[in-house]
């Protein structure tokens, strides 16, 4: 019988387990995230602190709570979007749980002292484990990234760093000098330390010339450690916002931290956006203010660039007045590395929007606007200006700005209020905001986005359009 329990409870523990992980896995594996910026900390208390309690309480019928408790954690991920990916690390951390569980029950066996098997032990010391074992191979792969950066004759890196954008930047840039070097990128979004160097190890080519990274930061320093770390020769500041403002609780926090991307001990170049508000030397140059006649429709972008008192005309395909900055930033690095502007602007005249960034779908007569990837107030309210001229009805599905403040939110609200027809709200994260605020439009409050197609089924007809803008996952 005791074996039994013994079974039962490591099961237990290892359902536990999968609820700790699933979170850390979608907060970078930062247990402070996890704890003091979860957008949905009512779990923790539903999925976590709960059963312990029940178990602590009621541990002689764990052959009832576990089932149960399986049954609950099943209907609760069946749910979310983002599922738990069982990556090797997701995998260790299993076996490091399952073998403290074990040893840990084992040993409550042969005491035969035991009432309640340690369950919060166990958990602790697989984490501790895991986080140990997890930093030594970490610190094994960096040294590994540095010798391969080393090793490839003449790398030209370019680090890039925004607020807003910094993936867009990337992928113009990518689309410009690919034409003209050996170039390679790093993949989607990747923009921590950790992923950065997985990318180096296993997909960065050998021959390669211009290797472009995209640097992302949660806290002070995290910029500064990809910038020891690549030691790159040209870095690229875009348009500095209150993104994230609740990590770093100042603007001034943001900037500085976006500046570490300075700190490179073979920088030759830095662009630097005006709103970073820093002055130029003989390293750095700031942009933005050279850009004017922007215009954008739902067909093309238009702007003229002023490079050495001379202005350029550029045209693209791009949608959305604030790809101006991302396309100029990438065009002013690659006349840096030598490309004739003629050149470039055929280039741009071909570049390809980025996935899920103003993409434009006819379906059904409908026309879908899909921004579902751009998650700053000045590229949200730039799309929706895009969106006005649309005869038609507007319809927006949007959850607001993630990881900014209420003021930023508000003016969204009233924006939005301003063009569109109907209004499907989705997420809980800026609900109250999002509907107090918006007064005039039609709207839709959507918790489960699994009810999404068959809202849009209902609510929208041809002739419509539909602006994907910004999305939630489950869990923010």
């Amino acid at each position: 019988m005791l074996y039994i329990e013994s079974t039962f409870h490591i099961i237990f523990t290892l359902l536990l387990g999968f609820y700790l992980i699933s979170n850390l896995q979608w907060y970078n594996y930062k247990f402070q995230r996890v704890l003091f910026h979860h957008k949905k900390i009512h779990w923790h208390f539903i999925y976590f602190l709960l059963p312990i309690f029940v178990y602590y309480l009621f541990s002689k019928y764990i052959w009832l709570i576990t089932p149960i408790y399986g049954l609950a954690l099943f209907l609760w991920q069946k749910k979310i979007d983002k599922k738990v990916v069982f990556t090797k690390r997701v995998k260790r951390f299993f076996l490091f749980l399952i073998l403290s569980a074990i040893f840990l029950d084992m040993l409550c066996l042969g005491m035969q002292k035991c009432e309640v098997y340690p369950t919060i032990l166990s958990l602790s010391i697989a984490f501790l484990a895991s986080f140990l074992f997890e930093k030594m191979l970490f610190l094994g792969y960096k040294k590994d990234a540095i010798k391969k950066l080393n090793s490839i004759e003449n790398l030209i890196i370019i680090t890039i760093t925004a607020s807003y954008g910094k993936t867009s930047i990337k992928n113009f840039l990518y689309q410009i000098l690919s034409k003209h070097f050996k170039t390679y990128k790093s993949p989607r979004s990747v923009n921590t330390l950790a992923g950065i160097i997985q990318d180096i190890n296993t997909s960065l080519p050998n021959d390669t010339q211009i290797y472009i990274v995209e640097a992302g930061a949660r806290v002070k320093g995290d910029i500064k450690e990809i910038a020891s770390l690549l030691n790159h020769q040209y870095a690229i500041v875009g348009k500095i916002g209150p993104q994230h403002i609740e990590y770093f609780k100042t603007l001034e926090n943001i900037r500085d931290t976006k500046m570490e991307i300075l700190e490179s001990n073979r920088l030759k170049y830095a662009l630097v956006h005006q709103s970073a508000n820093v002055k130029p030397n003989e390293k750095v140059q700031i942009f933005g203010q050279n850009i004017t006649n922007i215009k954008s429709t739902l067909k093309k972008l238009c702007f003229e660039l002023e490079i050495k008192n001379k202005k350029y005309h550029f045209t693209s395909s791009l949608l959305g007045e604030f790809n101006a900055i991302n396309v100029t930033a990438a065009i002013l690095i690659a006349h840096k590395l030598g490309i004739d502007l003629q050149d470039i602007q055929k280039d741009v005249e071909k570049l390809q929007g980025v996935e899920h960034r103003l993409q434009k779908i006819v379906a059904g007569g409908k026309i879908i606007i899909d921004d579902s990837f751009n998650g700053n107030f000045d590229g949200m309210s730039s799309s929706y200006d895009l969106v006005k001229s649309h005869k038609g009805r507007k319809v927006i599905i949007t959850p607001g700005v993630l990881e900014s403040d209420e003021e930023t939110n508000i003016k969204l609200a009233k924006k939005i209020d301003e063009i569109f027809d109907l209004v499907i709200i989705t997420g809980s994260t800026n609900a109250k905001i999002l509907d107090s605020n918006i007064q005039n439009s039609k709207k839709i409050l959507l918790k489960d986005k699994s009810n999404l197609e068959e809202t849009l089924s209902q609510n929208t007809k041809a002739g419509d359009l539909i602006l994907f803008s910004n999305d939630a996952p489950t869990f923010m």
